[in-house]
């Protein structure tokens, strides 16, 4: 049989020392090689995703800007193609009563003239029947009387 000599876990020896100053020296280049270069880029990038928002706001800004130039210029558009439209409705409106009152100056024109046309056709009619009348009456009065009117 053999005896089993238990040591302990952590004993306190020079490999202890040299273990703590391994660690230590370890420590030490890790925050040289790796922790200052990561904080600087941290903080770099910090500063881009700062400029970037600032960037952003300016843009909003400026859009900000754009927008209400462009909402004044269609304003100003709308007023002005209003006044156009008020404009070519007053001209119409006059151009349309001009055409009213020629037409209606035509018209009347034009009654004076069929009424003189008239006026002459009833003037040939009554000729006209008159002297048929009397062609009839003469031809009806030879009958009754049964002989030949002189005239």
């Amino acid at each position: 049989m053999q005896i089993v000599s238990v040591e302990a876990l952590l004993s306190i020896n020079e490999t202890l020392i040299v273990q703590l100053l391994s660690f230590l020296i370890f420590l030490f280049i890790i925050k040289r090689v790796m922790f200052r270069p990561l904080r600087g880029m941290i903080k770099e990038r910090g500063q881009h995703v700062h400029k970037i928002k600032d960037d952003i706001s300016e843009a909003k800004n400026e859009y900000q800007k754009l927008l209400d130039r462009i909402k004044a210029q269609e304003s100003a558009v709308k007023t002005e193609a209003f006044a156009i439209r008020d404009k070519l409705e007053k001209a119409g409106n006059a151009e349309a009563a001009a055409i009213i009152e020629s037409t209606q100056v035509e018209i009347v024109d034009l009654k004076k003239k069929v009424g003189r046309q008239l006026d002459d056709q009833i003037s040939d009619a009554k000729t006209y029947i008159k002297k048929e009348s009397e062609v009839v009456a003469a031809a009806i009065m030879e009958k009754i009387l049964d002989r030949r009117l002189h005239s």
